[in-house]
C-alpha cells in the first residue's frame, strides 16, 4: 500500500481510532516485577540517574579520577544512608562487569518497563505523535543508541516488542545511552502485530525495510495522523508478518554502495527527521 493511499483511505483526523474492544486486551495494563539490579557505567548515564531517579540508586562506586564529579552525588547517598566509596581501577572493573566504566558505577534498581495495552497505546500517541518501537533489535549496545538518539531528539518514549530476540535494558545498554533511557518511558507490547492491527486506522504503522518505498521525512513529519515507527533484527529486519500489517514500507536511499545501515544509525535519523516542522 503507498502512503499516498494510506492516507486518503483515512481522512486528515489524527484522532480517528476505533472504540478499542476488550477481545484485544487479554492482559491488563500494569507493571511487570522488577528484575536484578543494573549496573549503570559511565558519568553521563550515572548524572542522568541521580537527575532523573535517584531513588533507584543503591550504591555508589568511583576512583580517583572522579572525585570532582562524583561530589554532589555522595552527598545525596550520605544523606539516604547509602553506601558509596571509592575503589581502585582493577577493582571498579570488576564491580562493573567491563574496563568501560569510565570511573564511576552505581548499582541501580532497574528501570520499570511498562506493559502496554492497546488502550494505553492510543493514550500514548495522543501525547506524542511519532511511535519507535523495537522488534527483534538484538544487541543491547544498539537498543542503547537508539535509547540516546531517541532522547537527545527530544522524544520520551520506546517501545519493546516480546520478539523472543529483542534486547532488553541491560548494563550494556545503559552504558551505550548515555543517560538516554532515564529520560525515556520504556514500553513493552505483547502480540504485537494483532495490536498493530487494531491501532488501525487510527495510526500509520510504518516498518523500516530494505528494497522499500522512500517517502521523504518532511512529508511524514508534517502529516498529522500519529505514526508507529517499526525497527527490527540486525540483519533480518522484520518478519514477514509484521511487514504484511504495516501501511508504509520504508527505506532510506543511500549511495548503493553498501547495503544498509546500523540500525541505530537509521533510527537517529528518523528520529530527527521527523520532528515536527516549525
Amino acid at each position: 500500500m503507498s502512503f499516498d493511499r494510506t492516507l486518503s483511505s483515512r481522512g486528515s483526523s489524527p484522532g480517528g481510532f476505533k472504540k478499542p474492544s476488550s477481545s484485544l486486551n487479554p492482559l491488563p495494563e500494569g507493571r511487570p516485577p522488577r528484575s536484578p539490579e543494573i549496573k549503570v557505567a559511565g558519568l553521563s548515564s550515572v548524572r542522568a540517574l541521580f537527575k532523573v531517579a535517584p531513588e533507584r540508586v543503591l550504591r555508589l562506586f568511583y576512583d580517583e579520577k572522579r572525585l570532582l564529579d562524583v561530589g554532589d552525588f555522595c552527598a545525596l547517598m550520605a544523606r539516604t544512608r547509602k553506601p558509596y566509596r571509592k575503589v581502585a581501577g582493577e577493582e571498579l572493573s570488576k564491580i562493573a562487569g567491563t574496563v568501560l566504566h569510565g570511573g564511576v558505577v552505581a548499582i541501580a534498581e532497574p528501570k520499570t518497563e511498562t506493559h502496554l495495552t492497546l488502550q494505553g497505546l492510543c493514550r500514548l500517541s495522543a501525547k506524542q505523535r511519532v511511535l519507535f518501537l523495537l522488534d527483534g533489535v538484538g544487541n543491547p549496545h544498539n537498543v542503547g543508541a537508539i535509547a540516546r538518539s531517541l532522547a537527545f531528539f527530544g522524544w520520551g518514549s520506546l517501545i519493546l516488542s516480546d520478539h523472543p530476540g529483542q534486547a532488553g535494558l541491560s548494563d550494556a545498554a545503559y552504558r551505550v545511552a548515555e543517560g538516554g533511557l532515564d529520560y525515556l518511558e520504556i514500553y513493552r507490547v505483547e502480540e504485537l502485530r494483532r495490536l498493530l492491527m487494531a491501532v488501525k486506522p487510527g495510526m500509520t504503522v510504518i516498518g523500516t525495510a530494505l528494497g522499500a518505498d522512500h517517502v521523504p521525512l518532511d512529508q511524514l513529519a508534517r502529516d498529522p495522523i500519529p505514526k508507529i515507527i517499526l525497527l527490527g533484527h540486525e540483519e533480518t529486519g522484520l518478519s514477514k508478518g509484521i511487514l504484511e500489517v504495516c501501511d508504509l514500507r520504508w527505506t532510506l536511499p543511500g549511495s548503493g554502495a553498501l547495503q544498509s545501515l546500523n540500525v541505530s544509525a537509521t533510527a537517529a535519523i528518523l528520529a530527527y527527521g521527523l520532528q515536527k516542522p516549525t
